[in-house]
């Protein structure tokens, strides 16, 4: 049976990467929302890429700021969302499972309904969200399953 749980436990980050995750997914968060909001970039992120190397024709300029605070998020909410738990066991396991596939279901749900619904750039904006609603879904349906089984025991234990 422990062979069993290894066997689901071994794509898990240690339980500290928990901890890392909220480092990186907090401030990625406050720089996405600048970025959002206030078009704010990092200048030395900037890279212009010439079209050949001795002419002033440019290919491109581009700004990686907003590429750092995706990557930052997505790293984040990894983290947060496939660390172990101080106790691992095949319930929790179960639960992150469900979880998994809940998230799954409802976001693909609200992206159907936003295929029809929303069009233009406030689409394309549906898209970026829509990588990290999938994270965003399962840690939240995953915490409050965990805190809402947590409570129960606490009742159970107090009658």
């Amino acid at each position: 049976m422990s062979n069993k749980l290894d066997m689901k436990n071994k794509y898990l980050f240690p339980h500290r990467f928990r901890s890392i995750g909220w480092i990186i997914l907090i401030p990625s968060i406050a720089l996405g929302l600048a970025i959002m909001l206030n078009e704010f970039q990092f200048t030395y992120l900037s890279f212009d890429n010439p079209l050949l190397p001795s002419s002033n024709v440019q290919l491109f300029n581009n700004n990686f700021t907003d590429e750092v605070a995706m990557l930052g998020m997505i790293v984040g909410l990894l983290f947060i969302g496939f660390s172990k738990e101080i106790i691992e066991d095949e319930q929790i396991a179960q639960i992150r499972l469900e979880s998994l596939q809940w998230s799954i279901y409802f976001n693909y749900i609200l992206l159907a309904v936003s295929v029809i619904l929303i069009y233009g750039v406030a689409f394309l904006n549906v898209m970026i969200y829509n990588m990290f609603t999938i994270l965003l879904f399962f840690i939240v349906r995953f915490r409050f399953i965990l805190y809402r089984q947590r409570n129960f025991r606490m009742e159970e234990d107090a009658e």
